[in-house]
């Protein structure tokens, strides 16, 4: 590798014409490794990849990340040329790669989603924010030809940092963009969504992720070496206590995880949203998302509106028909087995974030045409631009969950109850196939499988007579009772197609009749009042369970149906409710019941955000 560098470095300077590709980065770009010191004395390693030219100034574009900024050494180049956001290399951006502290070769201890310390005292008084402030300020002062403007982005746990910097406050940052950004890992992000456990995702990442790294290194850990790749089956066998023990004491984070059931003091630290209106009016903020991003979904709507509600920045959402970084692939057509009409992933690119970042950075183009909210409708696959979201022409409408599975406007008299019996023995699957590792198309799958369950109710509507958009947060509201004294419940949106529809006559998926998922959450139940402080439910006692989905963004078509399941376990993507009012992490083989859960007809709704 080293040699063909070598070799590469010696070919004639080509221009900027010519396409990007490793020939054309190596002519054009010399890379960089350098430690930059805190203000504590840490230092952070950091690659930089600098534009040869130095007729101009350039802006710098930095990401920070716990996920290594290889790979390592200044004749190894990252292979940003083949990638979907090559054109930040076409424009001559300065591109900064970090590993935060305590990761791969930079000092200091790692701490998960550092809290944000707004009363900074001493050199001492140290977080993700100051590490950027006093990155940025080293650049600014030392890297040639940059032009004092500086952006930074990440997606996922990057996304937690780009809102960090935000909170950094340093006057040469000129913008920001939060993507998929960690945001709330009780409420809704990665590891919990409304309290309960998100078991695929925390022990398939944490169990490797989580190992310790005494010394700064570019060996990255080893992952858990499943016995079996059957997920359900390995989930299973093995309980959260036994998943513990084979974690042992030094995933320090797990431990964390086991220690604080409840939504307590310490994830409340951890949530960026307490903090945002810290952000300085003059750094506009770009926060990304998908509409089907299976790990963070949550904290790109519920980011973006907090800034809306607390900060006084140029704030802006962009929502696509994306899982979890899919903006930043080179295919947005798909996902699973469902078609979005066009690359939206391209055009995201080449008609928001780099205008974005051209226009705040280098002073180049407009973004007159970047609305306030800028959000795909699955189903009739459009864009649409709002001036603040959710839109002003929503209106919320109750759709009642009736008798025999029907669903409509007007409810009924009767109070009657639908009933099914929840047996954590043997828990509804989330997905149809065996798999080791959780998958990314389940948002977008067919729930076929799952309709014919005993244990899954399914109410729909008759066959629409005209489109019905969907805009906003979907909101269950349920009166239920059970006969023990706690238990899941999950509500999933279905978009029911006709049993006529083909997308090609080559489809080789049979999507007449499809039942795609559009929207699921799971409420643990006991959270159902606060987050804080669970309560027991009393058995057999009719029961409110109220609580919003993350927000969606669909049309439902001429033809179709819409369609509402509702079940109470959704395995093992999230773990086994006992059913049990106990602490669930440590709950014993003897504490798992099965449970008649009751539906309470006409009583029981869902309140749908519709667009008019």
């Amino acid at each position: 590798m080293k040699k063909l560098l070598l070799l590469l470095c010696l070919i004639p300077f080509l221009g900027f014409s010519q396409a990007i590709d490793s020939v054309w980065f190596v002519n054009n770009y010399s890379k960089k490794e350098l430690t930059i010191t805190m203000r504590d004395g840490v230092k952070l390693f950091t690659n930089l990849y600098i534009p040869k030219d130095k007729t101009t100034q350039h802006p710098i574009l930095m990401t920070r990340t716990p996920y290594s900024c290889a790979p390592y050494g200044e004749n190894n180049y990252s292979k940003i040329w083949n990638s979907a956001r090559s054109y930040f290399a076409k424009e001559q951006y300065i591109i900064v790669q970090q590993d935060v502290r305590g990761r791969w070769m930079s000092e200091g201890s790692f701490v998960d989603v550092r809290p944000y310390n707004p009363n900074k005292k001493t050199n001492q008084d140290i977080d993700e924010a100051s590490d950027t402030y006093d990155t940025i300020d080293w650049l600014v002062k030392n890297v040639a030809n940059n032009n004092g403007n500086v952006g930074v982005f990440g997606v996922s746990y990057p996304g937690f940092y780009a809102a960090m910097a935000a909170l950094s406050n340093h006057p040469a940052l000129k913008a920001t963009s939060p993507q998929a950004p960690v945001t709330d890992w009780f409420a809704g992000d990665d590891f919990h969504h409304n309290g309960a456990f998100m078991l695929m995702d925390a022990f398939g990442f944490y169990s490797s992720f989580g190992k310790p790294r005494p010394l700064p290194t570019t060996i990255g850990p080893s992952g858990f070496n499943f016995p079996i790749q059957d997920a359900y089956e390995f989930y299973m066998r093995n309980t959260i206590p036994q998943l513990s023990k084979i974690m042992g004491d030094s995933i320090a984070f797990w431990n964390d995880l086991m220690a604080h059931s409840t939504y307590d003091d310490w994830w409340k630290k951890r949530n960026d949203r307490n903090y945002v209106q810290n952000i300085s009016a003059k750094i506009p903020t770009l926060i990304v998302g998908g509409l089907f991003d299976a790990e963070d979904c949550y904290g790109a709507w519920n980011l973006y509106k907090a800034v809306e509600a607390k900060a006084t920045n140029n704030n802006q959402l962009v929502m696509g028909p994306w899982y979890h970084g899919q903006w930043g692939s080179k295919d947005g057509t798909h996902l699973g087995n469902i078609e979005f009409g066009d690359n939206t992933s391209d055009w995201y690119q080449k008609n928001i974030e780099l205008p974005f970042f051209n226009f705040y950075l280098k002073g180049k183009g407009s973004v007159e045409k970047i609305a306030e909210a800028n959000i795909f409708f699955s189903g009739e696959n459009k864009w649409k631009q709002f001036a603040k979201w959710p839109a002003t022409n929503m209106q919320t409408r109750d759709l009642f969950l009736t008798a025999k599975g029907q669903l409509n406007y007007t409810g009924g008299t009767d109070n009657t109850t639908t009933d099914y019996i929840s047996d954590p023995a043997k828990p509804v699957p989330y997905a149809e196939k065996a798999h080791m590792y959780r998958t990314r198309e389940y948002m977008t799958d067919d729930q076929r499988f799952a309709a014919r369950r005993p244990d899954v109710l399914v109410y729909q509507t008759p066959i629409l007579t005209e489109d019905l958009t969907l805009a906003g947060p979907v909101v269950a509201d349920l009166l239920i009772s059970i006969s023990t004294t706690d238990a899941d419940f999950v509500v999933k949106i279905i978009d029911v197609f006709p049993d006529d529809f083909t997308y090609t006559a080559n489809d080789t998926y049979p999507m007449n009749g499809y039942q795609m998922l559009v929207r699921g959450e799971i409420m643990r139940g006991k959270f159902r009042n606060s987050l804080e402080k669970p309560e027991a439910f009393v058995p057999g006692k009719p029961t409110q369970v109220k609580y919003a989905l993350p927000d969606i963004a669909h049309t439902f078509k001429k033809g179709h149906r819409l369609m509402v399941q509702i079940q109470s376990s959704w395995f093992p993507l999230v773990d086994r409710n006992p059913q049990k009012f106990v602490d669930i992490y440590h709950a014993s083989a003897s504490d798992f019941q099965k449970s008649t859960i009751k539906i309470f007809n006409n009583k029981s709704k869902i309140i749908l955000p519709i667009l008019k």
